[in-house]
């Protein structure tokens, strides 16, 4: 059993901080998907010269996308580890304001478990939440 000498006002003080410091990174990744999406878009296309003239994703919007490709599936798993410590950590500090330690453990024990992290559109879990 973990000693518990928890200071709530100091908690809650964390915890607000951080959810703001975490909402400001999300509002950051949410304009970064959509800059990546209107650069690449804005980058051009590579037509072929010997018909059928089809056109295809250019160079720089190619390198773009695997970029946000690459940097995506990192990028979910900080927001949701982000998401589940600061929930854990009100959790846990609620329960023991209530005097259950018993629940305060468990609920500190469920945050510190891996997000699993499942990429829109793709049916495989993250790296992270195998253990890769």
């Amino acid at each position: 059993m973990t000693r518990w000498d928890i200071h709530p006002a100091g908690v809650y003080g964390v915890l607000s901080r951080t959810g703001t410091a975490a909402k400001d990174m999300s509002d950051a990744g949410s304009a970064m998907q959509g800059n990546l999406e209107e650069a690449a878009s804005a980058a051009g296309t590579l037509t072929s010269q010997y018909g059928p003239y089809t056109s295809t994703v250019g160079l720089v919007g190619s390198a773009l996308g695997q970029f946000a490709e690459h940097w995506g599936r990192d990028l979910l798993y900080i927001a949701k580890r982000t998401s589940k410590s600061l929930d854990g950590a009100d959790e846990a500090t609620r329960f023991y304001l209530a005097g259950s330690l018993e629940q305060a453990e468990n609920a500190q024990r469920e945050a510190a478990k891996e997000p699993k992290v499942d990429m829109p559109g793709a049916g495989e879990t993250g790296r992270h939440a195998e253990g890769k």
